[in-house]
């Protein structure tokens, strides 16, 4: 059977039905509406799909504008912003069912050297000292419920939380809005570099929004909560391979107006940035 990280490659490999214009699959899940992370990887792939692919991507800026249904197509049309010396930039709509439920724009550049600097990655355990989040999980709650065995056994990335999940209201007080993951593909995701871009595209909108709840609600609790990704922008300093481990750091600098903000930072085991996140989610009271 096809594992998770070889389901990830697959859904990454658009369908090209014409100049500038890409189908994507959206799997049959029991969901409410898409993955985010899965819209935003396959229209990158897309905006890659129509460079020359020496440029990698050094930037994406994204909104989402409506949610997806899962198991319908979608369906991504290229527009070829600009093809400069250095700089090539795309813009992507994604439409189902006639509709546009999300836009992208995304620059890349041509590699230049250049002076660098960057701080210091947070000391935290190795990621071959922390459960993984499946063993965590039995370990709380002992046979897990039908819905998170069916996302463990689906689940394309090897997720290791830094610091212990809390559970209860006594164990989030006083707790700041910061959370951090070491995460990897579960196999091997093959060495186009823009496949492993885009998974880590896919991976970013995971759990970023967690970092806004921390204060207010166990992450794995009942949830008090509706969420939903409002946009979503990323910055790539440098390669990386998704299927080796990277550190997920994030933290909420601001929750207000039914909004949370939540930043992110990317970085390999040796301690160097790879990316930079932002992403603003909405977040209504349940019931409300």
């Amino acid at each position: 059977m096809t594992n998770p990280a070889e389901r990830l490659v697959d859904l990454l490999d658009l369908e090209k039905i014409e100049e500038n214009i890409f189908r994507g699959r959206s799997p049959q899940e029991r969901l409410q509406r898409v993955f985010g992370g899965q819209v935003a990887g396959q229209a990158l792939v897309a905006a890659g799909r129509t460079t020359d692919g020496q440029r990698p991507v050094h930037s994406l800026h994204a909104y989402f504008l409506r949610p997806g249904r899962p198991g319908v197509p979608i369906v991504y049309q290229v527009e070829r912003v600009r093809d400069g010396r250095s700089f090539t930039t795309r813009r992507v709509v994604a439409v189902q069912e006639g509709r546009t439920i999300f836009n992208l724009t995304a620059s890349f550049h041509l590699p230049e050297p250049g002076f660098e600097h960057q701080l210091p990655m947070p000391s935290v355990p190795d990621p071959d000292q922390l459960p993984k989040l499946p063993d965590e999980l039995r370990t709380h709650l002992g046979t897990l419920p039908e819905p998170l065995e069916r996302m463990a056994r689906r689940q394309p990335f090897d997720i290791r939380y830094v610091e212990r999940l809390r559970w209860t209201a006594e164990e989030i007080e006083g707790a700041e809005p910061r959370s951090a993951v070491w995460m990897r593909a579960v196999g091997p995701l093959g060495d186009d570099p823009l496949v492993h871009t885009c998974a880590v595209t896919y991976a970013s909108d995971m759990m970023l929004l967690d970092a806004v709840r921390v204060p207010v609600e166990p992450l794995w609790g009942p949830r008090g909560f509706d969420m939903a990704s409002l946009d979503h922008a990323m910055w790539f300093h440098r390669p990386f391979r998704a299927d080796e481990w990277f550190l997920y750091q994030q933290e909420s600098p601001i929750a207000t107006g039914a909004r949370g903000l939540a930043r992110g930072q990317i970085y390999d085991r040796e301690g160097r940035l790879l990316v930079s996140v932002m992403q603003e989610g909405l977040f209504r009271k349940v019931g409300n």
